[in-house]
């Protein structure tokens, strides 16, 4: 018997945790359907997808146009302020914790078994980093 995981308890960071999971598989499973194959094709451009300025643009972009509920704005919030280690080379901190804050998102949705919404979000999120790219 598996434990339930109480997600409300669950710290930002935790949720960021497994929305970086999740993130990088959604990511990874949309470019093969755009029909690249080489690896390094594949790392190159998923990177554009999964870097943490990519993640600040796209909730930024969400927020922008009021595409979240306030729920998922508050887990956002709780993704955004926790405490959690030091920035990537290629981020500032506010950049980082935005990009945590996104990833927060996708946790809690993931883990609420709200597979519709993630989907929907993620799809956006492509959407706003191909018209970014120019690749639309």
């Amino acid at each position: 018997m598996t434990k339930a995981i109480d997600i409300m308890s669950l710290n930002g960071v935790t949720l960021a945790y497994m929305g970086d999971a999740v993130y990088d598989q959604v990511v990874r499973h949309h470019l093969l359907e755009l029909g690249l194959e080489k690896v390094n094709d594949l790392h190159k451009t998923a990177t554009t997808y999964v870097s943490a300025n990519a993640q600040a643009f796209i909730l930024f972009r969400l927020i922008e146009n009021d595409m979240l509920t306030n729920e998922e704005r508050a887990v956002v919030r709780r993704g955004r302020n926790a405490k959690s280690g030091a920035p990537p080379k290629s981020a500032d901190v506010q950049t980082y914790r935005h990009a945590t804050g996104f990833e927060a998102l996708l946790g809690y949705l993931y883990l609420n078994e709200e597979n519709e919404r993630l989907k929907q979000l993620c799809a956006q999120a492509f959407s706003f980093i191909e018209q970014r790219d120019g690749k639309v």
